[in-house]
């Protein structure tokens, strides 16, 4: 047996171990006996994704309709859909014309059935000062402004989100294998498998990665029913979630969510394999780049400044 196998084996002994008690404990202090004692001992015990065969992960889905629809009074289509072929997924944002507004957010916390409260939010609107004649850092910027109208003078906007990395250093550090990249450039979360160690939101340069402290709240009449298992199907309490560039709408050709909320066309997302794309335009045509380049992360959004024409000769 090789060392790497050695460590997989570890790991996932030590992961059962950990939720063997939980959910024992889970279970002795607070849920109702019966079947709904089954089915979250069954979500806490659910093998990785990567590991289902096809038959499971119809059950694991079916399942999921069944609970999800009978909880938020909905028909609830649960789905897994693929990586396309020759698809890796990039995103530009012309920050020239973003102007603040955050319906961005909205609509990201709308498609993706982030709670309410305990608020979650995948996306963060940065402020930052025109006339401050030095760079500001993320970390100092302001992303909790209340002007009454936006873009306010002498200020522009930054959105932050997962950068969806080529080197995510989030996956490193995950010590169950719960974070990884897919094969059309999305790093996923397998909800089921973290264990809340909170190593991938200390690793995550962007601070794109958020914890779930409370039992998600959704209102029923604003839950979004068309759910992907990697995407935006209900977080549990005591887990890492973040962007996916909606999984559930991307893989099946279709824009974000926040990119059809922008209602000014800050926002671009397509398929970087495609030399036809809007996005391959930007990169060639625009004068882009990437936060925090020199970290070797190698995200795959981009920002650019168009000020109406390109910059590229």
């Amino acid at each position: 047996m090789s060392d790497d196998t050695k460590d997989k084996d570890r790991s996932l002994v030590t992961r059962r171990k950990f939720l063997a008690g939980l959910a024992a404990g889970t279970a002795a202090l607070s849920l109702p006996v019966g079947k709904a004692d089954a089915y979250v001992i069954e979500e806490y015990f659910r093998q990785h994704y990567k590991r289902l065969d096809e038959d499971d992960l119809k059950s694991i889905l079916a399942k999921m309709e069944e609970e999800l629809s009978f909880k938020y009074g909905k028909k609830v289509h649960a789905k897994a859909t693929p990586p396309m072929d020759n698809v890796i997924f990039g995103y530009a944002l012309d920050l020239s014309r973003c102007i603040g507004c955050r319906r961005c957010i909205y609509a990201c916390v709308k498609e993706n059935n982030l709670s309410r409260d305990p608020q979650i939010q995948w996306i963060k609107v940065l402020e930052f000062h025109k006339n401050n004649h030095k760079w500001q850092s993320l970390e100092h910027t302001n992303r909790y402004y209340k002007p009454k109208k936006v873009p306010e003078k002498g200020r522009f906007y930054v959105p932050v989100q997962c950068q969806q990395c080529k080197n995510p250093p989030c996956v490193k550090v995950c010590p169950v294998k719960a974070t990884w990249k897919e094969p059309d450039g999305i790093v996923v979360v397998d909800y089921n498998w973290c264990i809340g160690c909170r190593f991938c939101m200390a690793a995550c340069p962007y601070g794109a990665r958020n914890f779930n402290w409370g039992r998600p709240s959704i209102p029923k009449e604003e839950f979004n029913p068309d759910i992907h298992y990697l995407g935006n199907r209900p977080q549990y309490k005591g887990v890492v979630g973040k962007c996916t560039f909606c999984i559930q709408r991307s893989r099946e050709g279709r824009y974000t969510a926040c990119v059809e909320a922008c209602p000014v066309g800050a926002r671009k997302f397509g398929n970087l394999m495609d030399p036809n794309s809007e996005i391959r335009y930007i990169l060639k045509y625009m004068k882009v780049f990437r936060l925090k380049e020199d970290i070797d992360t190698n995200p795959k959004f981009f920002y650019f400044f168009s000020m109406g024409t390109p910059v590229k000769s």
